[in-house]
């Protein structure tokens, strides 16, 4: 196994979402309140669909996805936030997310009218508390090795914020489990390297 740093290797190292000195460590401070407010409750519909979900991947293009949703079948979905006219006509991006994802969705608050998102594209109405399918994403099958690349990132990036969030909870460690809790589980004889 190789652990390449994040420096000109070719490794995008993954955005952090937590953040310690936000009285909520889940928020890096990138999305107004509004967005968040969707994004709720598009997670919400997506839980209760069964669908794990990201938010805030960048994909293999550079480009930041707001979610990244992972069907029980493999599914990839992108589900991209508007939250007005303006935000929508200025984002020119999500064009390319189509690359990444085998559906995508716009999900946006009741405050923007649904007439200015593409009919290409799924739409899903969010009012913070919960979210509505007002149309279904067209599906476009991705190629089976970008499938598989997005689905590794999907797990990684998943991994590396249970690992931040766990760090944030207990920054500092204590003397008996060692930095960060590394050594926590490693047995009663087991030392920590000097």
């Amino acid at each position: 196994m190789s652990l390449r740093s994040g420096t000109g290797s070719g490794y995008i190292s993954p955005m952090p979402l937590v953040s310690p000195l936000h009285r909520d460590p889940l928020i890096d401070g990138r999305q107004s309140e509004r967005a968040m407010m969707v994004r709720r409750g598009v997670q919400r519909l997506m839980v209760a669909r069964r669908v794990s979900l990201l938010p805030e991947v960048v994909l293999a293009s550079g480009r930041r996805a707001d979610l990244v949703c992972l069907g029980e079948k493999g599914e990839i979905t992108i589900v991209e936030i508007k939250t007005s006219i303006e935000d929508f006509r200025v984002d020119r991006k999500w064009p390319d997310y189509r690359r990444f994802s085998d559906r995508l969705y716009f999900a946006t608050h009741p405050g923007v009218p649904l007439e200015i998102f593409p009919e290409d594209c799924g739409l899903i109405l969010s009012d913070g508390y919960g979210a509505e399918l007002m149309r279904e994403a067209p599906e476009h099958r991705m190629p089976p090795a970008t499938r598989k690349a997005l689905t590794l990132r999907f797990a990684r990036v998943a991994a590396d914020r249970l690992v931040q969030a766990e760090w944030a909870a207990n920054p500092f460690g204590s003397d008996e489990t060692g930095p960060f809790g590394l050594f926590e589980d490693a047995g009663d004889d087991y030392e920590p390297p000097a």
